[in-house]
C-alpha cells in the first residue's frame, strides 16, 4: 500500500561547503503542490529543485542544474518509498565547490531521501462510495451491521419511503458489504457502487 506524509518536514546538510534545505509536505492537487512550491522557493538561492507525484502524475524540475541531476533523483527519493500525494523541494546554496553531475545526484537524492525516511508517514487506503436506498424498518439493522466494516463511512438522505444511504468503504470490501445490505433486507436493498 501506498504512504504518505503525515505533516511537513524539513532536513538540512552541507555538502562540500554547499547547502542543501529539503522541505516536503503532503498535498492532494497539482495546485496545492504548485502553491507549497511558491511558499518554500527561497529566490536568494542558487537552484530550488523539486518533485511531486499524485497517483500517476509527476513532475520534477532541475531549476538549472545539469539535466538529470536533481528534480528526477528527488522524484527516485519519493517512489524508492512508496510515497504519493508528496512534494519535496530541495534548495541548494552554493559553497564554491564543483561536486559533478554524480555530486549532485547524491545530494539531491540523499537529502530527499533521508528527509523522508525519518518523516512520519501514514497508510493510504483507496475508498469507494455506492448508495442504496434502505426502507425505515430495515435501517437500523443494516446501519448496525454496515459500520462492523472497517473504514466504513455512511452519510444518510431521507425520503418518504425511507434513507437513501451513501456506503464509503475500502476498495475491495464492496462484495461483503453488497451481500451484507442484501441478506439483511431479504433482497428489498441494494447496494450498488459505481464500475
Amino acid at each position: 500500500m501506498p504512504h504518505t506524509l503525515v505533516t511537513s518536514v524539513e532536513f538540512v546538510q552541507d555538502i562540500k561547503k554547499s547547502r542543501f534545505i529539503g522541505k516536503a509536505t503532503p498535498i492532494a492537487s497539482e495546485d496545492e503542490a504548485k502553491a507549497f512550491l511558491a511558499s518554500v522557493s527561497d529566490p536568494a538561492a542558487n537552484h530550488n529543485c523539486w518533485a511531486w507525484r499524485i497517483g500517476q502524475a509527476y513532475r520534477f524540475s532541475d531549476d538549472g542544474e545539469p539535466s538529470g541531476t536533481a528534480g528526477k533523483p528527488i522524484l527516485q527519493a519519493i517512489d524508492g518509498q512508496d510515497l504519493d500525494g508528496v512534494v519535496v523541494v530541495v534548495t541548494r546554496f552554493f559553497g564554491g565547490i564543483l561536486l559533478g553531475s554524480g555530486g549532485l545526484v547524491r545530494a539531491y537524492g540523499g537529502t530527499a531521501a533521508q528527509m523522508l525516511r525519518a518523516a512520519e508517514k501514514r497508510e493510504i487506503i483507496p475508498l469507494v462510495s455506492g448508495l442504496c436506498a434502505v426502507g425505515f424498518s430495515d435501517l437500523a439493522l443494516v446501519k448496525s451491521r454496515l459500520t462492523a466494516i472497517p473504514h466504513l463511512v455512511l452519510a444518510e438522505s431521507f425520503t418518504a419511503e425511507g434513507v437513501d444511504l451513501t456506503v464509503t468503504l475500502r476498495e475491495g470490501d464492496e462484495d461483503q458489504a453488497i451481500r451484507l445490505v442484501r441478506d439483511l433486507t431479504s433482497g428489498r436493498s441494494n447496494l450498488i457502487f459505481p464500475d
